[in-house]
């Protein structure tokens, strides 16, 4: 993926999430943070990525999110929250973007839900990288023992699969 080149996913951001609201915001500090972490950990094991890929990934893996109920972020969608993930996907794609964008956006939620589970390395790092950051609450970043406890209570695979990317990237 190394010199994939980026796209302007600030347009597509633009067109979902209109400046002034509070679902911007909210959606702008999260893909942030998690684009921040990302970086970093890609800077500290010197991942084959892209800065740029990277932040993109990062900036598009929640997009689908206001075509779900989920009020207490201001997305008052009629989509259960679990899937803005494959909502995301077909919004980026039908809007041109590279399919490795749609495909972080498809595979993040949890650490994958039954078939559609992080294969890149940028898929596994965007997925890896979000668990640390909510889109409610403090929005500041989760320690490694609460994060572990969020997904623990989606059963002992998804912990697994959770430790299998703390592996890779811790």
């Amino acid at each position: 993926m190394a010199g994939t080149p980026s796209f302007d996913y600030q347009r597509i951001i633009d067109k979902y999430y209109p400046e002034g609201t509070r679902l911007r915001d909210i959606y702008m500090r999260h893909g942030r943070s998690v684009a921040a972490l990302a970086l970093e950990i890609s800077s500290r094991k010197q991942l084959p990525l892209s800065p740029e890929q990277i932040e993109a990934a990062a900036m598009v893996h929640d997009i689908g999110i206001f075509l779900c109920d989920a009020p207490g972020i201001y997305c008052h969608g009629s989509e259960p929250y679990i899937a803005h993930g494959p909502l995301g996907a077909a919004l980026l794609r039908h809007e041109g973007a590279p399919e490795w964008a749609a495909r972080v956006a498809e595979r993040h939620t949890g650490v994958g839900i039954g078939d559609l589970v992080p294969e890149t390395m940028l898929e596994k790092l965007i997925c890896y990288a979000d668990k640390f950051y909510s889109k409610s609450g403090s929005m500041e970043r989760k320690p490694l023992e609460r994060v572990e406890a969020s997904i623990a209570r989606f059963g002992a695979d998804n912990l697994a699969r959770f430790h299998a990317l703390h592996s890779l990237f811790a």
